[in-house]
């Protein structure tokens, strides 16, 4: 692919089974230097190309070409407004043909009690016409545009099976012949079809609603404060820099900063933290999330396609519409089913016909087969799943880039944990000051500080903290130096002063006490050592606090049957110590950022899919790396790009409840792909047998599909280390994807 890759999400219409997507997808990915996935269970393709070579009116032309819409992807009230637009349109044709086959549907009833009523065969053939040429027209246009590409689909095989019935019935009529019509078969077939497709749309409407629910949050409205009066202004005018007011119980309208006030704000629509988090001034707040309590006046800092809920909705609608490896057997079926079932269509015919010498009787049959065939299911089985748990994925807040990585997440044998920031809080806190008999503790913070006031390092800022809430100022210093690793050095009223780890400062000659370094580092804290010349002033000593979580979360990876591996860049003392903390057995300490990569790779070399958490830069290469990348959102935006799943919540629980998820998701693509294969494996043949009529057959083909997107749908029961039950145990779908008790 060109350097100079575009990318462009198009919405796709008259999509009607996988037969129509695998075509639409091998039409786009013929254009040069173009990528496409197309997603039958969201209707979108996801299509990478080279601006130089195609552009996106060609894109559309080709989809147009090969007999389906497309425009460019809108927000998400804009799509979802022709949805129910679509719907509404198929409903309304959906009550006319009950209404046209109702006479013929009451005939066949009242036939069980023995009343018979019959329907003169002329008003048949008036009532079934309007059924199979106005209601039933999208078939005869669908095959005709798959026909016109050298393929087939779910559209052909209904027009070939109830066109069948219907110019059978005619001929009869025509000739004479003192034969039954099967008027009411062909109109009951497109009616099913039609109710068929009608509670798949809900049923996909409602696989969807994560990201309705999410976009929902975010407010019309927002109280902004100019010229020193609050205006209430759309929220699509704010700019970064304006100044807004929160009230209790309001949302906050754009990512922003606190400025006044304290609140607490409830952030799981984000997150899936439950507990509220406590904001005052500096603290960050995040378009969508509810202000519980107290009035806060802040400052975007974010606003429209750049706020934290704008970048949740891309990566849950980019992962919904990628494909995961499990699709790639349905994907083939799909494309050699059609095909398939037409030759069985006619072997079964001229079987019946040899067999029983009745045309009628044969083609009826044949009929049977045709409708019975269903590639929706089988299209629908991976799609429609990974739609629902990318949904659930981010409800708990775990975003997930992609479908691969959540097929693979359940197959990890290693889990690779970063340290700071991963298992500790990645915050630094001042825990000792032991001066030697040469100083005292004031004048070993004062020293320390005037040392650290010009460095970025985090043990710096954690002294500079510790220096001001003791209300310690630092001294003016010269001739500052910084050795990366090391520590520092610099002159303070001419004297020579040395502030760095252990190592550091013994290498200039000053003695340490090992074993009043090694007490502290036993403990889990990092120790750094300050000197005036060749002096020693003291040791201080900083804890970077175990997460409280991180000890539970790593036991629960350990009884998944999980290998914990914990890499820091500590010495062995201090990494062996934290180990201890968070129940972790294998540890690798002093590693650098490459010493990272090279460990995941020669774990990968040996045939095991290994997991890779953290949060630094000097994560990114190792994440890069792993089979399957987690990155906390606490950590810098480079890790997070570089990861396959990123934790709203820097929590390691939510690696866990990432794998939970991902095995129960397999779980009901397995079960899906089960459901639509036995469907066919078992229905084609008891239709060729002679075993179902073409009324059955049509009705069980309408409900196939909507029985894998059903099953899909319980994924929603889902919480994390909970089971998820099966279809039988559970919901029916109405057509409006509210739930109904079975």
């Amino acid at each position: 692919m060109s350097q100079a890759e575009n990318h462009a999400d198009l919405q796709i219409v008259g999509m009607r089974c996988a037969s129509c997507s695998g075509r639409l997808e091998k039409a786009l990915n013929q254009l040069p230097e173009v990528t496409a996935v197309v997603n039958l269970a969201t209707e979108k393709a996801s299509i990478s190309f080279d601006p130089a070579r195609t552009n996106v009116d060609e894109l559309i032309k080709a989809v147009r070409d090969t007999g389906f819409d497309a425009h460019v992807t809108r927000d998400f009230a804009a799509e979802k407004a022709d949805r129910l637009k679509a719907y509404q349109h198929e409903k309304l044709r959906f009550f006319i043909s009950v209404g046209l086959i109702t006479p013929m549907i009451l005939e066949m009833l009242l036939m069980i009690f023995d009343i018979h009523l019959m329907v003169p065969t002329w008003m048949q053939w008036l009532l079934a016409t309007p059924v199979q040429f106005w209601i039933g027209a999208r078939f005869y246009r669908g095959a005709w545009a798959s026909l016109k590409h050298g393929s087939g689909n779910m559209d052909l095989l209904v027009a070939l099976g109830t066109s069948a019935a219907y110019f059978l019935s005619v001929a009869i009529v025509l000739l004479d012949i003192h034969q039954p019509v099967y008027f009411e078969s062909s109109a009951v077939l497109i009616t099913l079809v039609l109710m068929g497709k009608l509670l798949e749309m809900g049923a996909k409407a409602k696989a969807s609603s994560a990201i309705e629910k999410l976009i929902q949050l975010q407010p019309k409205i927002a109280h902004v404060e100019r010229d020193g009066a609050v205006l209430d202004v759309p929220v699509g005018s704010l700019r970064p820099d304006d100044i807004f007011i929160v009230r209790p119980g309001e949302n906050v309208p754009v990512d922003g900063v606190v400025l006044d006030g304290t609140s607490s704000l409830d952030e799981s629509m984000l997150t899936g933290e439950s507990m509220p988090q406590t904001k005052q001034a500096n603290d960050k707040v995040y378009a969508a999330t509810l202000n519980h309590q107290g009035v806060i006046k802040c400052r975007a800092t974010a606003v429209g396609s750049h706020t934290q809920l704008a970048a949740v909705v891309r990566l849950v609608e980019q992962a919904q519409g990628s494909k995961a490896p499990i699709q790639r057997l349905a994907d083939k079926i799909s494309g050699i089913f059609v095909p398939v079932v037409l030759v069985l269509a006619v072997i079964t015919f001229f079987v019946w016909l040899y067999v029983e010498k009745d045309f009628a009787y044969a083609l009826i049959t044949s009929v049977s087969v045709l409708v019975i065939a269903c590639p929706c299911a089988l299209g629908l089985a991976t799609p429609i799943t990974v739609v629902v748990a990318s949904g659930l994925a981010a409800r708990e807040g775990i975003l997930v880039k992609d479908a691969a990585a959540l097929e693979r997440a359940h197959k990890l044998s290693v889990l690779v944990l970063d340290k700071t920031g991963t298992l500790t809080e990645g915050k630094p806190a001042l825990t000792d000051l032991r001066p030697s008999a040469a100083s005292g503790v004031g004048e070993l913070t004062r020293i320390a500080a005037s040392l650290a006031q010009h460095s970025t390092h985090p043990l710096s800022g954690a002294i500079m903290e510790h220096a001001r809430a003791q209300a310690i100022m630092p001294l003016p210093i010269s001739d500052f130096g910084e050795t990366p690793g090391g520590g520092l050095r610099a002159l303070l009223d001419g004297t020579p002063y040395l502030l760095g780890s252990p190592a550091f400062v013994a290498q200039q000659g000053v003695t340490l006490d090992d074993a009043s370094v090694l007490a502290l580092q036993q403990q889990g804290k990092s120790v750094i050592a300050v000197a005036r010349e060749n002096v020693l002033l003291g040791y201080i000593a900083f804890a970077d606090k175990i997460r409280p979580s991180s000890r539970i979360a790593v036991a629960r990876l350990q009884e998944m049957g999980l290998r914990v591996v914990m890499l820091s860049g500590d010495n062995q003392v201090t990494a062996h110590a934290i180990a201890q903390q968070a129940g972790i057995e294998e540890f690798i300490a002093e590693v650098s950022p490459l010493d990272k990569v090279q460990y995941v790779t020669s774990l990968k070399g040996e045939n095991i899919v290994v997991g890779m958490v953290g949060d630094g830069i000097n994560d990114a290469p190792a994440l890069a790396a792993a089979d399957v990348s987690f990155a906390m959102k606490s950590g810098s935006d480079i890790a997070i790009e570089a990861a396959d799943i990123t934790l709203m919540r820097s929590d390691l629980n939510s690696v866990a409840d990432a794998i939970d998820l991902s095995k129960v998701t397999l779980s009901k693509i397995r079960q899906n792909l089960f459901f639509a294969f036995a469907y066919n494996v078992l229905g084609i043949p008891l239709a060729g047998l002679g075993l179902l009529n073409p009324m059955i057959a049509g009705g069980a083909m309408a409900m196939s599909s909507v029985s894998v997107v059903s099953n899909a749908l319980l994924l929603k029961q889902w919480r994390p280390g909970e089971p998820v039950p099966d279809l039988e145990d559970e919901h029916a779908v109405d057509p409006q994807g509210s739930r109904t008790t079975a």
